[in-house]
């Protein structure tokens, strides 16, 4: 009887262990898509949006050198579809 009890507390567990790890997903995806309209908001010149005032965006320009390094990269990999594929890999 113990073993049922302690097969299906474990059980449990591991749904409750797969509900965190789905949570965790989502708010990282939440993350990255919130950091890309940042940039875009503040980089939107480039795009055809409007622009914040300059004085601002040079102040936030410190806080944006990850999203500069990526739209860098995007930009040389724009040629190479091999390339693309493996940057969704995310293999460096």
């Amino acid at each position: 009887m113990s073993s049922i009890r302690k097969k299906i507390v474990s059980f449990f567990h591991i749904i409750a262990q797969v509900n965190r790890d789905k949570a965790t997903e989502m708010v990282e995806f939440e993350l990255k898509e919130l950091e890309n309209i940042f940039s875009l908001l503040i980089l939107g010149g480039f795009v055809g949006m409007p622009s914040p005032p300059v004085p601002i965006a040079i102040e936030l320009l410190p806080y944006m050198e990850r999203e500069l390094t990526v739209m860098l990269s995007r930009s040389d990999m724009a040629s190479d579809p091999l390339g693309s594929l493996v940057s969704m890999l995310e293999v460096d």
